[in-house]
């Protein structure tokens, strides 16, 4: 099932919708993977973390999956702790350094995601290499705004968090980030 989702995540047809997704893809992923994601949130699969690509397999799975699965929702949000402790796992194993840029990337991304100050100081480390010069960009643009409010503002309502009126003012604006 890992190589499955590595083959599926990293195809010419899914990579055009990584950052640019439809309603059908993301129902797609709910009918295929909605199972294997909740087995990843009850730690039922973490014996893919025997390996590199079974480390990026999951973080995929709960990192990634649940943003485009539950897209509105709270549960969007709800791996994304473990996904940062595989992320860690891995980093910590040096699994990181015999992958790809593109897998790279997505074993990281779990700390952009993260509204924790520390967890996006590691993000900024951890992209600035070669490979990743577009992420990094885009880890600076998610650390500016934790830096600035804390949290994501654009996740409030779908976590139940009353905004504030600089957030409503940011989420108003042509700069914000919608996720």
């Amino acid at each position: 099932m890992q190589q499955d989702i590595i083959d599926f995540w990293f195809s010419d047809e899914t990579r055009k919708l990584w950052f640019n997704s439809t309603p059908e893809f993301d129902q797609l992923l709910r009918a295929r993977y909605l199972e294997t994601w909740e087995q990843a949130g009850r730690g039922e699969i973490d014996h893919w973390m025997q390996s590199a690509d079974g480390c990026v397999a999951l973080v995929i799975v709960l990192d990634q999956f649940p943003l485009n699965m539950f897209r509105g929702d709270a549960q969007a949000f709800a791996t994304e702790d473990r996904s940062r402790d595989v992320a860690r796992f891995a980093i910590e194993r040096g699994f990181d350094e015999s992958l790809s840029a593109d897998k790279k990337g997505f074993l990281y991304m779990p700390f952009m995601h993260s509204e924790n100050h520390e967890d996006q100081d590691l993000s900024l480390r951890l992209f600035d290499q070669p490979g990743l010069e577009s992420s990094l960009r885009f880890a600076h643009h998610h650390y500016d705004i934790v830096a600035r409010f804390g949290r994501f503002p654009h996740r409030n309502a779908s976590l139940g968090r009353t905004s504030t009126a600089a957030e409503i003012e940011y989420l108003n604006s042509k700069q914000a980030f919608t996720g």
